[in-house]
């Protein structure tokens, strides 16, 4: 169409009438980096109001299924005239089909047919299309309908990294009629039925893949007591499984059933996730029943997954605990540092722990917004969280440890540390290097220029924390003004900003993004607070973040058996060959116990 046609409209318009209704649920990602990313950070709830940045659409929704499909053609691929003749073929297709569709163009000659759908398909089935359709058209991008978590199309209207924005090829009026009035079930029928060949072929040709999804190239670890594996809480995830060992969409769903009764998990947590959209890939796999239907299959297939259980229970060893909770505590604690003084006054160390607490806020005027200030901010609160976990002063636990448990790499630890205790005045000290498999021995101090600051100041309440597993996607200021609001009531914006040390910008897109996934809300006297009902832990599990922890742990432990045979052949005597908390799950510890606010509190109103 002319471009006449398109300007008839704002981009405003287009948008406000036409991304609610294609989009698989009301939910946009923003890119900040003119349109090289769209990352989950910035998903926000969808509005009829224009974004002012590249936004995407998400393509699917929470059960695992689509309202339209997104035909993404790349002119980077074959240049514009090639785009230009598969997007005409693909509407005589779609023509010949008796299908309708929207179309729309990029600055940079890219083109977009969205295909509304009156009843929504399952991933697999919108993913076997596209890529059907992606042996036909060499220009078609497939990868959008290959990820059920990330999958997203900017509509129109929508910015362009270029400038301008996402422009019609026909008029609003139409494209809103074809997106009000979608094609039937009966047109998806004939539309599958034409290109059956082409699906066959491209399922085929996964059979003969190797299947590598986020968690295959990983390090196979044990699966923890009360833990689903990974590469099942992956293909719960995802919906992509190896098609040579689980033969259609129904063996795959029951294998994740029985690992999650396996691993100790109720009916209503897997229902949770399904419904809050944790697991859209396994919601997928029953969206081929009516909604009223789901749960109720669902309800079988659990009961089934229990008979199965109850058959094999030789299998399952009786000490091996599959009941268990998969958010309890570990059986044990860390034990405690060997090498710092075992005479220790429990209680004298934890109110030392508060009182550097203490001289850490006061101290961290120092290190202000930048990148580098933020990552020694939380390595210092990764410091007080293994010192509140072993009750000393004396703090053990390696750089790989404390690079689990603040997102960073352990050589960026390393740098840290040694900058932290070079310091004048420091709040840290190295007792002891490092020898053998023994890590750095260092000692929390308060420096004596905050000494009386930091001993009158109030200790906070709450629990210490180093970077919690769904800010590692988040990122370091949504954490810190998410910590600065967990031990406040409410907070205006200006407290927020003298609280964290960060900026007013830095502050405002914090709040932003923590508004976004319904972590914190403000009042109607404009005063923010954590809204206390949003889990912290099932975020960071709907982000997939646990993966990458868990990768890391894996990657340290393969680490140190490296190392532990080479102190075998190249060292006479290895008095130990792991160091103390070395191995502990920091991706679980939560800090030290509430009642430890309460004994405190007591403590100074008697002091």
């Amino acid at each position: 169409m002319s471009r006449n046609l398109s300007s008839s409209y704002s981009p405003a318009e287009a948008w406000a009438a036409l991304a609610p209704v294609l989009a698989g649920q009301p939910r946009v990602r923003l890119s900040k980096d003119s349109g090289k990313t769209y990352p989950q950070r910035y998903e926000r709830n969808l509005t009829e109001t224009l974004p002012s940045f590249p936004a995407a659409v998400r393509i699917f929704g929470k059960d695992g299924t689509c309202a339209a499909i997104f035909l993404d053609f790349d002119s980077s691929v074959a240049g514009v005239d090639w785009v230009q003749a598969d997007v005409r073929a693909v509407q005589t297709w779609l023509h010949s089909v008796g299908a309708r569709w929207i179309e729309d163009y990029s600055p940079n000659g890219g083109r977009h047919v969205y295909i509304p759908l009156a009843q929504r398909v399952t991933f697999s089935e919108a993913r076997d299309l596209v890529e059907a359709l992606g042996t036909r058209y060499r220009t078609l991008d497939k990868t959008p309908h290959q990820n059920l978590l990330h999958g997203c199309m900017r509509t129109p209207g929508s910015p362009h990294k270029r400038g301008g924005h996402q422009q019609l090829a026909m008029s609003l009026s139409m494209a809103y009629d074809i997106a009000r009035r979608p094609n039937s079930a009966a047109v998806w029928t004939a539309m599958t039925k034409d290109i059956a060949a082409e699906i066959k072929a491209v399922r085929a040709l996964r059979q003969e893949e190797t299947f590598t999804p986020a968690a295959a190239n990983a390090p196979v670890i044990d699966q923890p007591v009360g833990r689903m594996s990974r590469a099942m809480q992956v293909l719960a995830q995802t919906g992509l499984y190896d098609t040579n060992q689980y033969a259609s969409d129904s063996d795959a769903r029951q294998a994740v059933i029985v690992s999650a009764a396996a691993a100790g998990l109720e009916l209503v947590d897997v229902e949770r996730r399904m419904l809050q959209g944790t697991w859209p890939g396994l919601a997928s796999f029953y969206a081929r029943y009516a909604a009223r239907h789901r749960l109720p299959s669902l309800r079988r297939d659990w009961m089934s997954a229990l008979s199965y259980l109850s058959k094999n229970k030789a299998k399952n060893a009786p000490n091996n605990n599959v009941r268990r909770s998969p958010t309890s505590q570990p059986p044990t604690q860390a034990a405690g540092v060997k090498r710092s003084p075992s005479n220790l006054n429990t209680d004298a160390e934890h109110r030392f722990i508060r009182t550097w607490r203490s001289a850490l806020r006061i101290r961290e005027a120092r290190y202000q917004e930048s990148r580098t200030g933020m990552a020694r901010r939380m390595v210092l609160r990764a410091l007080g969280e293994a010192a509140h976990m072993t009750a000393s002063r004396f703090v053990e636990f390696g750089v790989r440890s404390i690079a689990v448990a603040t997102g960073l790499d352990h050589t960026t630890v390393g740098l840290h540390l040694r900058e932290l205790r070079a310091e004048k005045d420091p709040l840290v000290a190295l007792v002891e290097e490092a020898r053998g498999t023994k890590g750095d021995l260092y000692m929390l101090t308060v420096p004596e220029e905050l000494k009386i600051a930091a001993e009158d100041a109030t200790w906070r309440k709450g629990k210490v924390h180093a970077l919690r597993p769904v800010f590692r996607e988040l990122g370091l200021p949504a954490a810190f003004v998410y910590e600065a609001l967990e031990h406040s009531p409410a907070m205006p914006t200006l407290e927020i900003v003298r609280a964290t040390r960060l900026s007013r910008s830095a502050v405002h897109e914090a709040l932003e993004v923590l508004t976004a996934w319904n972590l914190v809300a403000r009042d109607v006297g404009r005063a923010w607070s954590v809204v206390t009902t949003t889990s912290l832990s099932q975020l960071a599990e709907q982000f997939g973040v646990l993966e990458g922890v868990a990768a890391q742990v894996q990657r340290y432990r393969t680490d140190r058996i490296i190392w532990r045979e080479w102190l075998a052949k190249n060292v006479t005597t290895v008095v130990e060959l792991l160091s103390p908390g070395e191995d502990y799950p920091w991706e679980m510890f939560e800090g030290p116990p509430d009642e430890w606010s309460l004994s405190d509190m007591a403590f100074r109103q008697s002091a």
